[in-house]
């Protein structure tokens, strides 16, 4: 079942024994809690890690200026991007391999035409079930000491959250083929 940002938010409420909220603009401590937390809690929990779901490539436009030193040239960053997991020479077999640097809200490299492999901010109601859960479990964890007061109780929403993240990562890495190594050269030595 698809969930949506404020949906997670009133599961994560009720895990802590609140009451859940049906708008963050509800004018209760729940709902300004869950405000003001949600998003930085979601983008956080996206961006620790390059899940299947939120992990996409796209050539890059490059923009007018140049940059001042050490590259020759600047491409625009996606609106949705989140953070960055590699680049790559345009029309290469590879979306890796290219060396960069981000500033501005722009890459810079000396390649002519890039593919950005990248984090993104999907939609929440596209999180796979195990992915609502960890979120849910964090942010439970987060809503928990602003709204309950109670400092144990916190330290162990944490440890759950913490708990529920490996699972969360153990099941999306089980989505793809193995990384495998492509240039090791103590076995080409060995040949």
């Amino acid at each position: 079942m698809a969930l949506t940002g404020l949906q997670m938010c009133a599961r994560a409420l009720i895990a802590i024994g609140c009451e859940p909220i049906t708008s963050f603009d509800d004018g209760t401590a729940e709902a300004e809690v869950a405000g003001m937390l949600y998003g930085g809690v979601r983008d956080a929990m996206i961006s620790a890690y390059p899940w299947s779901f939120a992990t996409a490539q796209r050539a890059l436009a490059e923009v007018a200026s140049t940059p001042v030193a050490d590259f020759a040239h600047a491409y625009q960053l996606p609106d949705d991007f989140l953070r960055a997991l590699s680049l790559g020479a345009a029309g290469s077999a590879s979306g890796r391999g290219v060396a960069y640097r981000i500033h501005e809200r722009r890459i810079h490299t000396d390649a002519a035409g890039v593919v950005l492999t990248y984090i993104f901010r999907p939609d929440s109601r596209t999180f796979p079930p195990f992915f609502d859960q960890a979120l849910i479990v964090r942010l439970a964890a987060e809503f928990c000491l602003p709204l309950t007061e109670n400092t144990a109780r916190s330290e162990l929403q944490a440890k759950l959250a913490q708990a529920e993240f490996g699972r969360a990562k153990s099941i999306d890495a089980q989505q793809q083929t193995p990384n495998r190594f492509e240039d090791f050269s103590l076995l080409e030595a060995r040949r």
